[in-house]
């Protein structure tokens, strides 16, 4: 399923547009039927043996490509499992996907219904109501991601995105990607850009980092 993965771009802009994919912020399938994230201290029930091999194989379906038949496998153990948040999330990201933001948001918080403490489906609907262009609504959902798993780095990363390029709030989005550096260990290219925000800010870059975003991506070759 969908991973968190590094932007390639060498500008902020193109790093958000990275934060916003679906495949920005972790998904169901990085932390099983249960929809938490896997470092949570208390997960949930485990699921019935049959809804994980339906969700398997949904899954499979999925990474074939083949949304259209995924959705129809999601949906059914959606309507199955009425208490599983996972079902609903990678719906969410589907929709998503399709461009279908209505859908993908109203799946999305029926997985959060399902399991408040699923830091996966916070984020993602957190990345979902950014694309509608509902920030605050979008840092509150990063915020309650965070809250339901401390350790899910990439709430972090997608919050101090947010935070910086359409809050404007500078100091907000530098803590949030000092956080998502110190967990994951990451260097290039978010090194860059703490130090773009540090310059901005007129604040001297810590060691080595280079002056910007686009020097960052710059010595990775991108």
């Amino acid at each position: 399923m969908a991973r968190h993965e590094a932007p390639g771009s060498s500008t902020a802009a193109g790093a958000a547009a990275a934060a916003e994919s679906p495949r920005a912020s972790g998904a169901a399938g990085s932390s099983g039927v249960g929809g938490r994230a896997a470092s949570d201290a208390s997960p949930a029930t485990p699921p019935p043996a049959r809804a994980v091999a339906d969700f398997d194989r949904a899954v499979s379906v999925m990474k074939a490509g083949n949304a259209q038949e995924a959705e129809l496998e999601f949906e059914q153990i959606a309507a199955t499992y009425p208490r599983l948040a996972a079902p609903e999330i990678d719906l969410g990201i589907l929709y998503r996907r399709a461009g279908d933001l209505d859908r993908s948001e109203r799946a999305l918080r029926e997985a959060v219904a399902r399991d408040a403490g699923s830091a996966v489906a916070w984020c993602e609907l957190g990345v979902t109501l950014r694309m509608r262009g509902r920030f605050h609504d979008a840092e509150d959902a990063y915020e309650k991601a965070i809250a339901a798993d401390p350790g899910f780095a990439p709430a972090y990363r997608n919050l101090g995105v947010l935070r910086d390029l359409y809050l404007g709030d500078a100091p907000g989005a530098l803590e949030a990607l000092e956080r998502y550096q110190t967990l994951t260990g990451e260097t290039e290219p978010v090194r860059g850009w703490i130090a773009e925000i540090k310059r901005r800010a007129g604040k001297r870059p810590a060691g080595n980092a280079p002056a910007s975003a686009a020097a960052a991506a710059g010595n990775r070759g991108a």
